[in-house]
């Protein structure tokens, strides 16, 4: 199948949906379809030979976070182009709620149009006062997939709408049998963080907040944390006494992912709410690296209702002091978690989710290929960056 995927967040910004889409991508070609990617994008050498430029996106407040964003004339004119250039067998636009390039190609576009929705939020002010703008382009949906049933839930109360639930995939054999870092071989207790730093929702501060519990309870804990930010700033906020058990090591490269989970005896995942899925715990538990993690509810449906991994109480720096002290204390019982969360990812193998995205594919193509739509009136604003 010639297939078009569409991304809305800049693609070399780290972000679940981009590694998603990429991955997607990749499993789709390898299976012998054609696929083309077109998403925003700061800096064009980051792209594969596959993707697509459609410009340099915007920060915007979105979704509790900060997205880099994309709507204006410029990216207009380069979906109708791509549309054009690849006449393809379906259309499949990732998150077309955030106002960015899914959306654009929802509205530019007719035919077999699918749609993903990642995001997980009761309380979406956004998707509340957008909803009958964004209606008209929904109605040319002929299907929707949500990635947790969260995301689902947030689709139905907002937009009325329902969907198949087809979760996030990992790829497996990316992560089986890594390595540790260099230093992280020595048998020292590692609680691994990944995620960006400065992000509240991702739970850093929770995480350095059950620091000095978990140092009184386990000799020589350590903390790695991984992943965009200031860590100047983080490093300032800990007490003079805990900051030689803090690494910051920065954004790691998804080669070298696999091994910042392998260089833990556990992966913490203190996420406080608005997550959708959680592919950062099945990556861990892919690599083979026990699990602690909030109890909300996508953690909690990814780890088999704690049968895969160890919850806490969101927002708890005690719970979870006490919590990543049992895990590394009981190797016996983190081993027995390594074994049921490698059964669990199974499931998940993009090769396995990759199949069941094709089965919707082939339900909603047919004689009708994907074309440009003859009239649409866009409510966009101004392209950071100009183009052809």
């Amino acid at each position: 199948m010639k297939i078009g995927l569409a991304c809305p967040y800049a693609w070399d910004v780290p972000g679940g949906v981009q590694a998603h889409v990429r991955d997607l991508a990749e499993t789709l070609i390898a299976a012998g379809h054609e696929v083309s990617v077109i998403t925003p994008v700061d800096d064009e050498r980051t792209l594969p030979p596959y993707a697509v430029d459609a410009g340099r996106a915007l920060p915007l407040p979105y979704n509790g976070s900060v997205a880099r964003l994309l709507m204006g004339p410029v990216s207009a004119a380069r979906v109708r182009r791509w549309l054009r250039e690849h006449d393809f067998d379906v259309l499949h636009a990732h998150e077309p709620t955030a106002p960015s390039v899914s959306l654009l190609a929802c509205m530019l576009a007719d035919g077999p149009i699918v749609a993903t929705f990642h995001t997980a939020n009761p309380r979406s002010r956004f998707l509340t006062a957008a909803q009958g703008a964004l209606q008209p382009s929904f109605e040319k949906l002929r299907a929707r997939i949500a990635v947790s049933e969260a995301a689902r839930r947030t689709l139905v109360e907002h937009l009325g709408a329902d969907a198949i639930l087809i979760p996030n995939g990992v790829a497996v054999q990316n992560f089986a049998g890594a390595r540790p870092l260099p230093d992280y071989d020595d048998g020292r207790p590692t609680v691994v963080f990944l995620g960006r730093i400065d992000e509240p929702r991702k739970g850093l501060d929770v995480l350095l907040a059950a620091l000095p519990a978990l140092a009184a309870e386990i000799d020589g804990v350590r903390l790695l944390v991984a992943g965009p930010g200031d860590g100047a700033a983080v490093r300032a906020r800990l007490e003079p006494t805990l900051r030689s058990r803090v690494d910051l090591v920065g954004m790691v490269s998804d080669a070298d992912k696999p091994r910042v989970f392998a260089s833990g005896q556990v992966y913490c995942a203190p996420n406080t709410g608005q997550e959708s899925f959680g592919i950062v715990l099945l990556e861990a538990m892919a690599t083979g690296t026990p699990v602690v993690a909030s109890d909300i509810d996508a953690f909690r449906r990814v780890l088999d209702d704690g049968r895969a991994g160890r919850l806490f109480d969101v927002g708890d720096p005690a719970r979870l002091a006490a919590t990543l002290a049992q895990v590394l204390r009981d190797p016996a019982g983190a081993a027995r978690l390594v074994e049921r969360g490698r059964a669990v990812v199974t499931a998940y193998d993009w090769r396995a989710i990759a199949e069941r995205i094709v089965g919707v594919y082939q339900m909603v193509s047919g004689d009708m290929r994907v074309s440009v739509a003859t009239a649409t009136r866009l409510p966009v604003r101004g392209d950071a960056r100009s183009g052809n």
